[in-house]
């Protein structure tokens, strides 16, 4: 969060973008419950055919969404057409390691179907393809990898938080959270911080 954080106290006012209207519906309610419906917006649509005018956002803000998307040309291409010229793109993803196809399922996915890992390389050239400058690059990897150990402890022992992604997951969780870990022990995944700004 350290890289988003002056990003992100600057904003005034909020839009989010699912593609699926239950998540859009469900993240109506929380905004209404944690009193943030003044600040937070959400629509439905197409992160590849972004519902928005050319040069609306001041910062495109994507977490952990890219890996289902295997045209990622076409959606850095839409990020860029959507931010104003000074506007900023701050993004978090999974990327391909080198060790290997990842182990599933994931929290991103059930199977390799719908997961679209690239290297953090080639996710880099593709976003200065795109028309982004990288401000900063950091690669969160190794922390990743204490949290899972951590986890992995929890639930070996029973000791999860009382709130937590365990609970999105639901009953596959401890299937989930030892995929993971074992992605990042064999560095069949990479992780990626990054903060951008248009290159005009």
């Amino acid at each position: 969060m350290s890289l988003y954080g002056d990003a992100i106290r600057a904003l005034r006012q909020v839009i989010g973008l699912d593609l699926t209207a239950e998540f859009v519906r469900v993240a109506e309610m929380l905004a209404r419950r944690t009193g943030l419906a003044d600040k937070v917006t959400y629509r439905q649509g197409d992160a590849l055919a972004l519902p928005f005018a050319d040069a609306s956002f001041d910062l495109v803000w994507s977490q952990n969404a890219a890996m289902n998307i295997a045209d990622r040309d076409r959606l850095y291409a839409e990020m860029r057409r959507v931010l104003k010229p000074t506007g900023r793109l701050a993004i978090q993803d999974v990327g391909a390691g080198p060790g290997g196809e990842p182990c599933y399922p994931t929290p991103w996915a059930k199977d390799k179907s719908i997961s679209f890992l690239f290297p953090p390389e080639a996710t880099r050239e593709k976003l200065e393809r795109a028309g982004f400058r990288v401000v900063a690059w950091h690669d969160p990897t190794e922390e990743a990898l204490d949290q899972a150990l951590a986890r992995a402890s929890a639930v070996e022992s029973g000791s999860l938080p009382p709130l937590g992604i365990h609970l999105l997951i639901g009953p596959d969780f401890p299937t989930v959270s030892g995929n993971m870990l074992r992605n990042l022990q064999e560095a069949r995944i990479k992780l990626i911080n990054a903060v951008l700004e248009c290159a005009c």
